[in-house]
C-alpha cells in the first residue's frame, strides 16, 4: 500500500522534505563555534534521560512527518553516537515507508566501533566534522585533546563499512584557514566529498564576528590552487551547499555560505531538538513542544495537524534578513541544542 502524502508548504511555498533530529544534547568535543568550553564547562547541566525523546517517540514523529512529505532524515546532536543503541534507532527509522535517505552527523570518534553496525542497520551516509588535519589546530578548534588521527580512523572505518562519507569543515579566520588546502588535498586524493562551512552566527555563545568569516570567494581561491574547479548543478530542492568539482573528475567540494550568500530561498528543513521541540529555522528564537503532545496521548492526526499548522505559518529567511542588529539582538537557539 502506497504512503498517502499530503504535501505541506510554508508562506513562501517551500515544501517540508527534510527532517533533522537531535538525539543527544551532550558532546565529547567543545568546539568554539558550537559548544565553547567557557560556557559548557564541567558543571554544565545537560538533559536527563527522561527529557530526551525516546526511540518510540522519535519513530512515531518520523512516521507523521513522512505523511507531510519528509523524505530525508539526518540524526544529529550534540554527538549522536554518545547515545546508547543508535543502530537500533537507525534500523527502526530506515524501514519507514517514504524515507529515501537517512544520514548521521558525527565528530567521528565512535565510528571505529560503530560504523559497521550503523551500516548494517540501514544508515546510508555520515557527515564527519573535521576542522583541521594538523593536530594542534584541530585541538584548538575542538576544545579537547582529541587528535585528528582519531577522526581519520573513524572516517576509514566508515568507508570500509560501505558508508558514504562527507567531511564538514567550519573555517574560522585566524584559526584554521591555513588547513583548507591540506584538507582539500586529503579529500581529493581519497575521493571524499568535502563541505566548507562559513563560520555562522548560530546561537548566542560562539562569539561570532564577521571579521572571523572566511568567505566562499576566499575558499574558492584557495581550493583552485590545487586544480581547476567548475560549478555543479544543484541536485535537489533545498540543497544548501554550492557544489563544485575538480575539472575532469567526479570529486566534489561544496561550500555552505550562509553569511556571504543566502540559502533560505529554497529551505525545506525542519529540526527537532533532543527534548522534542520543533524548529523551523537554524537561526530560530523559539520552538514548538511536540514532546508534550506525544506524552499527552494525542492522536496521530492531531500531531499531523499541529505540524501542518506550524509549517504552513513559516516565514523564516534569516540569512536574507541578517543585519548587524539581528546578529547582536536576536536570541537564537544554540547549535548544540538544535542540532546544526
Amino acid at each position: 500500500m502506497d504512503l498517502e502524502i499530503n504535501h505541506v508548504r510554508d508562506k513562501y511555498l517551500r515544501p517540508l522534505q527534510d527532517l533533522r533530529i537531535s538525539i543527544m544534547d551532550k558532546c565529547n568535543f567543545r568546539c568554539s563555534y558550537c559548544m565553547p568550553q567557557e560556557v559548557f564547562g564541567e558543571d554544565y547541566v545537560f538533559m536527563r534521560e527522561e527529557e530526551l525523546l525516546s526511540f518510540d517517540e522519535i519513530e512515531r514523529l518520523v512516521r507523521q512527518f513522512t505523511t507531510l512529505g519528509v523524505k530525508k532524515l539526518r540524526l544529529t546532536g550534540g554527538e549522536p553516537l554518545l547515545r546508547k543503541n543508535v543502530p537500533e534507532l537507525i534500523k527502526r527509522l530506515s524501514v519507514i515507508k517514504g524515507i529515501e535517505d537517512i544520514a548521521l552527523t558525527t565528530n567521528g570518534v565512535h565510528l571505529v566501533k560503530q560504523a559497521k553496525l550503523l551500516k548494517e542497520a540501514g544508515l546510508m551516509r555520515v557527515n564527519v566534522s573535521l576542522d583541521a588535519l594538523t593536530t594542534e589546530i584541530f585541538q584548538q578548534m575542538n576544545g579537547r585533546k582529541v587528535t585528528s588521527a582519531v577522526v581519520l580512523k573513524g572516517i576509514d572505518a566508515a568507508l570500509e563499512a560501505g558508508l558514504e562519507v562527507k567531511i564538514n569543515m567550519v573555517v574560522k579566520k585566524g584559526v584554521n584557514e591555513g588547513e583548507v588546502v591540506k584538507l582539500a588535498r586529503y579529500c581529493k586524493e581519497r575521493d571524499i566529498q568535502l563541505r566548507f562551512i562559513e563560520f555562522m552566527d548560530v546561537g548566542q555563545t560562539n562569539g561570532w564576528d564577521f571579521s572571523q568569516v572566511v568567505t566562499k570567494k576566499e575558499l574558492l581561491e584557495q581550493v583552485s590552487t590545487i586544480a581547476p574547479i567548475e560549478e555543479v548543478e544543484r541536485d535537489y530542492l533545498g540543497e544548501v551547499a554550492t557544489r563544485y568539482r575538480y575539472s575532469g573528475t567526479n570529486t566534489e567540494i561544496g561550500i555552505i555560505s550562509s553569511v556571504s550568500d543566502t540559502f533560505c530561498g529554497n529551505c525545506t528543513r525542519a529540526r527537532i531538538s533532543a527534548d522534542g521541540k520543533l524548529y523551523t529555522c537554524l537561526f530560530a528564537e523559539s520552538g514548538y513542544d511536540l514532546r508534550s503532545l506525544i506524552r499527552a496521548n494525542t492522536s496521530d492526526q492531531e500531531i499531523v495537524s499541529k505540524i501542518t499548522e506550524i509549517w504552513s505559518a513559516r516565514t523564516d529567511k534569516y540569512s536574507e534578513e541578517r543585519t548587524e542588529e539581528t546578529v547582536k539582538n536576536r536570541k537564537k537557539i544554540e547549535m548544540s541544542y538544535i542540532g546544526g
